[in-house]
């Protein structure tokens, strides 16, 4: 059996396919249905609602409700909000700073025995998060380079 687990939670790999669908449509100043996005993640609707809420609390997309409304995000924020910003709205800073076994203590003096072999991989994905902008992955999937969807 394949396991299709990726770096992050399920919670944040699907915060991350939402809000850059969302900015995706961002670069064309339009907002986007709840059931729209779930359908382009593959999420089940409830679930993606609860993400996008997190993602609204955290000021990385917007809402407006009515006939017209829907999910978006701003030109500033498409440009200001790095990946970052999403997975920590949703997964906090475990994936920069926890174990990799899931240890509450393990440091460089009280190493797990993965500790070492992940601090390099640990840093290119923190340097990866903080400069990729949500503007960068939506270009990339309008562009085609890329996919959010199998």
């Amino acid at each position: 059996m394949i396991n299709k687990s990726g770096i992050f939670s399920k919670s944040c790999s699907h915060a991350l396919k939402a809000a850059t669908y969302v900015g995706q449509k961002g670069l064309e100043n339009k907002a986007v249905k709840l059931k729209d996005i779930a359908e382009e993640i593959n999420s089940p609707l409830a679930f993606t609602a609860k993400i996008l809420q997190k993602l609204v609390k955290a000021n990385i997309i917007e809402s407006n409700r009515g006939a017209k409304g829907g999910f978006f995000v701003t030109p500033v924020n498409l440009k200001k909000v790095v990946l970052k910003d999403i997975v920590f709205a949703i997964d906090g800073e475990g994936s920069y700073n926890g174990c990799a076994l899931g240890f509450e203590k393990c440091s460089a003096s009280k190493p797990c025995a993965l500790h070492f072999q992940i601090l390099p991989i640990r840093e290119k994905l923190k340097e990866t998060l903080v400069s990729t902008t949500l503007e960068d992955l939506a270009r990339a999937v309008d562009e085609n380079t890329t996919f959010l969807k199998e």
